[in-house]
């Protein structure tokens, strides 16, 4: 019989604001939160300490409407250096316990303890390491241990700050079945409204249905909420995980709302500046190119291009932005630009595939082709690679603490 895995999900309480204490006591106690830039619109809270949210304070409030209802509060600008350092610390610390450790977000992970603990030791551990970030790092944090990803994620969110909580398969009907479908870590408000369509309102009625009909209603996704429900998730704990980008992207919100074409293309520059410089940073090309644009009413729009050979130059993805701009806004007052690259490759492990539909593009290149060929017979596979430079730093996972876009964003 096969052992029950034992997976920890560990989720660092109010984690800027709790860094933030930890920098400087004299902050402990009070309403504070983490801010943008008040001055502006965008001027919104990231994040905030339990003494603000007893006082009915809480993440994405405009700070403005922050300071009404409490006038007491501090405000500090983000110190995303620091969250990093706070971060970096608290994964090492994990990692001193086991190598199966999988980052998901600067203030979150997985652990997978099945071969270090056994039975109720689980729970020794938990504190043990609950009191060691505490301790070591003045940061709280709380804990879910189940049997797999889904319900130690769901069990880390019933108990903050510094809760620890067990949530076994059998408990699911009791505990999960009762909550409405939103509840469901995952389920978003559309995936929400769309099950309604299929008279599903909680997450029992969602288990009562068959895994056929999920699948006939929404695909593989409603297979994946089925087993969710049923407190089913094979997912294993992945160290590497970390690595698999998938997009990169930048966003931006205006302090007044974009209503020119230039000031539209403007910012679009600035976006296709950012995402490519992170994607060289990474050696990464992406062959789909998004836009999305939020219009001042809140309404978002995302449009999309898909291209046979990636892109990652600046001057490509300005290009292909402003194409779709040109083609799908009409001139509504916008908020928020933002540009994505996905669907990425690493430029030096991926060769450009030729098909019927490009070979004649190539054809010229023959000759260069079959120089490059000879030589890397002769001299080896990796002598030489067409289009590729050199990176300074051979491993692109380097460039940040976790190579990865939540670290990035800042």
């Amino acid at each position: 019989m096969t052992q029950a895995r034992i997976i920890f999900h560990l989720d660092m309480n109010c984690f800027y604001a709790s860094v933030e204490q930890a920098l400087n006591p004299m902050l402990k106690g009070k309403a504070i939160a983490v801010a943008g830039n008040p001055k502006e619109r965008r001027g919104i809270l990231v994040t905030c300490s339990y003494e603000a949210r007893a006082k009915g304070i809480y993440t994405t409030m405009p700070v403005w409407e922050a300071k009404q209802k409490c006038p007491e509060i501090i405000l500090l600008p983000p110190n995303f250096d620091a969250y990093r350092r706070a971060s970096k610390s608290m994964f090492d610390l994990l990692r001193s316990y086991t190598h199966l450790v999988e980052p998901v977000s600067i203030d979150e992970g997985y652990m997978d303890v099945t071969e270090i603990v056994h039975g109720s030791e689980a729970i020794q551990l938990a504190e043990k390491i609950q009191m060691q970030l505490k301790e070591e790092l003045d940061l709280p944090c709380s804990i879910g241990i189940a049997p797999n990803k889904f319900l130690a994620k769901t069990a880390s969110d019933m108990k903050k700050p510094m809760g620890i909580t067990v949530l076994r398969k059998r408990q699911v009907p009791q505990i999960l079945w009762p909550l409405k479908t939103i509840e469901m870590h995952g389920v978003g408000a559309s995936t929400a409204k769309k099950l309604a369509t299929y008279s599903i309102e909680t997450i029992g009625d969602l288990a009562q249905k068959t895994e056929k009909e999920m699948h006939q209603w929404m695909g593989k996704n409603g297979v994946r909420l089925w087993e969710k429900a049923h407190g089913i998730d094979r997912r294993q704990v992945d160290p590497e995980a970390i690595y698999d980008i998938k997009s990169v992207g930048n966003s931006m919100t205006s302090a007044v709302d974009l209503v020119e074409m230039r000031d539209v293309v403007e910012m679009v520059q600035k976006l296709s500046e950012k995402v490519a410089k992170r994607l060289r940073a990474k050696n990464l090309a992406g062959t789909t190119l998004q836009i999305q644009m939020r219009t001042s009413d809140w309404q978002n729009k995302t449009r999309s291009i898909t291209f046979k050979n990636g892109i990652y130059e600046q001057q490509d993805i300005e290009r292909e932005a402003l194409k779709l701009v040109r083609k799908h806004w009409n001139f509504e007052p916008l908020r928020l630009m933002g540009v994505t690259v996905s669907h990425v490759y690493n430029r030096r492990e991926a060769a450009e595939q030729l098909s019927i539909f490009n070979y004649a593009e190539h054809a010229k290149e023959e000759p260069v082709l079959k120089l490059v060929e000879q030589l890397q017979r002769k001299y080896g596979k990796n002598s030489l690679q067409k289009g590729v430079s050199v990176a300074k730093n051979p491993d692109y996972t380097a460039q940040t603490s976790f190579s990865k876009d939540f670290l990035d964003d800042h």
